[in-house]
């Protein structure tokens, strides 16, 4: 886990860098699919799906590391963690990746991210 939360740290995903074991919950929970990609020292890019391994899949999270980005290690991510999760297609959000997300064979929707806090407001930014 230290890989992984040393790359969403590196984002400043307070949401999977503050709490390692709340983070190592998420990427093992039922009906999720986490792959991680490796160079020969580190973890480079995590990846993960949650599926109900028939139609609906969501793409969950994806990190990569700067210096391995535009080397196609987010593509090759989704793809085998696709496979594996199961699905017909995966809905997703982004915030300043959508030529990426685009690359792929898509359609694109209009949507919400709800936060069920009765305050709305989301208890842990990022």
């Amino acid at each position: 886990m230290d890989g992984v939360v040393a790359l969403c740290a590196a984002e400043r995903w307070a949401t999977y860098s503050d709490d390692p074991e709340r983070t190592h919950r998420a990427c093992t929970a039922p009906g999720m699919t986490a792959f991680v990609a490796r160079d020969d020292r580190e973890i480079v890019g995590l990846v993960c799906i949650q599926s109900d391994g028939v139609i609906q899949a969501h793409l969950s999270l994806i990190v990569v590391a700067a210096p391995h980005r535009r080397r196609g290690v987010a593509r090759e991510l989704i793809l085998q963690a696709s496979a594996v999760a199961g699905g017909w297609r995966i809905d997703l959000v982004t915030a300043g990746a959508e030529a990426f997300y685009a690359s792929f064979d898509h359609r694109r929707l209009e949507g919400f991210r709800i936060y069920p806090n009765p305050s709305g407001a989301d208890p842990l930014p990022g």
